[in-house]
């Protein structure tokens, strides 16, 4: 990663952070707090209280009632933000018990769908009790809830959200953009439904992921909630169950390939950035075919990024490099870990690509230290160990198959099962993101106990939970107290006895995607370049403090969101200054952001983050 010249580096003088603190009433925008900014409508009475992003129902003071047309459509008592909220949490505390909406609604789902009206109604307040609750609904809202939500969309539908492009709108979308009623977009989770979690193609129901997404960039990131879309893209599904389903809302016709599928994202990709300029898109959920040739086609041209390539490989970079220092060791030594890596599809090669890239660049970043790098990793898909005598093997996947010289030595051959890969090799990390649960069996963890350290590490990555390689209580059974465990999806910890602990860590992308997009958006960079993405690894990977690592912790908690995003963004913006990418935002232009300080940026960032507090509203006649 390029680091920040020292130039670029000096503040404009010793009292400029105190002057950034000090000027909240300053006329320029970059200076006021984003959540505090007024709002301007032109509606009045019952469409305020039918609009879920100006309906504050009782918390309505008098004077607003007066002004906005309001007075006697609602109880007369006027209750604060916190008393609403109050009530809400005691409701959905009593009423989440009694919700299940038949044998096949698990509570969990009961959850979203009360929380899912409570945001139908007031965004606002829909945000606040997700921010101050964040580690018990982000389950509910993301994975492994979402996933719930996304194979029974079809039934919970009740209310429009987002935007939907379909095959039958080809020619169209240019105009169809404008239905949207929000003037400014900065953030755009957009899926075509091919991949969904690891539960595959759900079409048109994908658009639960979208949404989940955004609710995360709103609650971490303070994206403003009045300027997020999440967009589904339907060009059919070859769900046979869904093409039957009499209730399925999408297209029920087999999915667009070849430049026809092409044509129909390229349209979608012109329209969103004619209206919106500066909208930030990130790709979710597209099948491992599309993934990397979406991203290739359009990553140098649009500021856009995919989370299932970029996002994961970047969560996955800085587990691994915690695990290096749970191990005792500098960072400096991941090039030396042997990791085998069971999964080859969008996220486990994104996460392949971008380690061997982050190996290379500790070793000098030239070819002999791309190719030491690429020596570390063993691909074994559904087919065995990928090697150089595969047939038709995937190109994405061909650098890193293994060559005939190197499987002499190591008693492998193509095909090569897991266990027998993890047998021989004695890697220091198993790396799982195969969508298959249960694939880390008892026998391929036995075989890690022959690891070649002391403290070898099991990252069981795929969604939802039922698709996670192993559970940590299988991991801590087997391999004993000092093995390092990661998963893409919750788990709770594991009592180890004697007063110790087995901790189970979430390598969850939402540790770095709201980053990533707050970070770009606030440095105007033109693009994602592979080294801001970097940027945000490295900054997450460097948040535990040093006695948290040892104890095999390596992922902050969830209560730590906010925090984290504003780190990982302010590491964005500044790598974003340093690769001469950034071209500011709103009134802080490029060469204003050049002269912060690392902490000028870190109050710069928190500064433009939305907070759910209710806005000053004010009428205006159209």
């Amino acid at each position: 990663m390029a680091s920040i010249s020292r130039n670029l580096r000096r503040s404009l003088a010793p009292d400029r952070l105190r002057r950034l603190l000090l000027l909240s009433q300053h006329p320029r925008e970059y200076v006021t707090a984003e959540c505090h900014r007024p709002v301007v409508l032109h509606k009045r009475g019952p469409d305020i209280l039918h609009d879920p992003w100006f309906n504050r129902g009782t918390a309505f003071s008098m004077t607003e009632r007066d002004r906005l047309g309001l007075r006697g459509l609602l109880p007369p008592n006027v209750v604060s933000s916190q008393q609403q909220i109050d009530r809400f949490m005691l409701d959905l505390k009593r009423l989440q018990r009694y919700a299940k909406d038949g044998p096949s609604d698990t509570y969990p789902l009961a959850k979203w769908r009360i929380l899912n009206r409570l945001h139908d109604r007031n965004e606002t307040m829909y945000y606040k009790v997700l921010i101050d609750n964040i580690e018990e609904y982000a389950p509910i809202v993301y994975t492994p809830t979402v996933g719930l939500v996304c194979q029974n969309y079809s039934g919970l539908f009740r209310r429009p959200r987002g935007m939907y492009f379909s095959a039958e709108d080809r020619g169209e979308m240019m105009s169809m953009v404008y239905n949207w009623p929000a003037d400014q977009v900065d953030m755009i989770v957009v899926t075509d439904g091919s991949r969904i979690l690891g539960l595959g193609d759900l079409g048109v129901h994908g658009i639960g992921i979208a949404i989940g997404k955004l609710d995360l960039y709103v609650a971490a990131a303070g994206i403003n909630p009045q300027r997020v879309l999440p967009v589904m893209i339907d060009v059919g599904t070859n769900n046979e169950k869904l093409l039957k389903d009499p209730l399925y809302l999408g297209l029920q016709e087999h999915r667009l390939e070849g430049d026809e599928y092409v044509s129909v994202i390229d349209e979608f990709m012109e329209a969103v950035f004619t209206r919106w300029p500066n909208v930030i898109v990130q790709f979710e959920d597209f099948q491992s075919k599309w993934a990397f040739r979406l991203l290739q086609r359009y990553r140098k041209t649009y500021r856009m990024f995919n989370d299932d390539v970029q996002g994961t490989a970047g969560v996955a970079i800085a587990g691994l490099l915690g695990a290096v220092r749970a191990q005792g060791r500098p960072m400096i030594d991941f090039p030396k870990q042997r990791i085998v890596v069971a999964g080859a599809g969008s996220a486990g090669i994104g996460v392949v690509n971008a380690a061997s890239r982050t190996m290379a660049r500790m070793l000098g970043n030239n070819e002999v230290a791309f190719e030491s790098a690429r020596s570390q990793f063993w691909i074994v898909d559904a087919l065995g160990l990928i090697t150089e005598d595969r047939e038709d093997i995937d190109p994405d996947a061909r650098p890193f198959a293994r060559r005939k010289s190197e499987l002499g030595h190591q008693g492998l051959s193509e095909g090569a099962s897991l266990v027998e890969v993890v047998k021989k090799v004695k890697p220091d990390v198993i790396l799982g993101l195969s969508a298959v649960g249960g694939l880390f069996s008892e026998e391929v963890l036995e075989a890690l106990k022959d690891s070649s350290s002391s403290r070898p590490a099991i990252f069981a990555m795929s969604n939802p939970t039922k698709n996670a390689e192993c559970t940590p209580g299988e991991a801590f059974s087997i391999l004993g107290e000092k093995v390092i465990f990661a998963s893409g999806s919750p788990f709770h910890d594991v009592d180890l006895g004697d007063g110790k602990i087995g901790h189970s860590n979430q390598g969850n992308n939402m540790y770095l995607f709201p980053g990533i997009g707050l970070g770009t958006l606030l440095s105007g960079a033109r693009v994602i370049s592979d080294g801001m993405l970097q940027a945000a690894a490295e900054r997450l990977a460097s948040y535990m403090k040093e006695e948290e690592v040892l104890e095999g912790i390596i992922y902050p908690p969830i209560s730590r969101i906010r925090d984290i995003t504003k780190e990982v963004a302010a590491a964005v913006v500044r790598e974003a200054v340093a690769e001469d990418l950034a071209e500011g935002y709103r009134d802080m232009d490029a060469h204003e952001l050049a002269r912060l300080s690392e902490e000028e940026t870190i109050e710069y960032v928190k500064t433009n983050m939305w907070s759910p507090v209710y806005p000053t509203i004010i009428y205006k006649k159209d």
